[in-house]
């Protein structure tokens, strides 16, 4: 929403997350199908998902790129999972188990076709063990 005169636009906490969808037959939630993996309706209704998730399996990939990056899997409370390149922490340092939330900032990335997430724990970020 953007503020009356100014350029900027404020994102509130509620504007923060990911469309996915959810089969009205059968109920079966997914993120970017055409078509319900259970029962195959094409019969989806969009419904906003918090963003938040938390890392499923984590694999250091160097694919197209020379720098290591971090891809993991994400189970998200919806019940949906979806692969997401997880930032803010050293790509080998993400764990099983990690929580994850959805970042505003990656809006640009989530159009390029790639989810990007960052880890809950600032405590954990960056190797910060202490």
């Amino acid at each position: 929403m953007s503020q009356p005169g100014t350029d900027t636009a404020t994102v509130t906490r509620e504007d923060v997350g990911l469309t996915y969808q959810r089969c009205r037959w059968c109920g079966t939630p997914s993120f970017r199908r055409l078509l319900c993996p259970v029962c195959a309706s094409s019969d989806l209704e969009n419904e906003r998902s918090t963003g938040e998730g938390v890392v499923v399996r984590s694999s250091v990939v160097h694919r197209y790129t020379r720098l290591a990056r971090n891809e993991s899997l994400i189970r998200f409370p919806e019940g949906f999972l979806y692969r997401c390149r997880v930032v803010g922490a050293e790509p080998h340092l993400v764990w099983i188990g990690a929580r994850v939330r959805y970042t505003a900032e990656a809006d640009t990335d989530v159009t390029a076709g790639e989810v990007v997430v960052e880890l809950c724990d600032p405590a954990m970020r960056g190797g910060d063990w202490a």
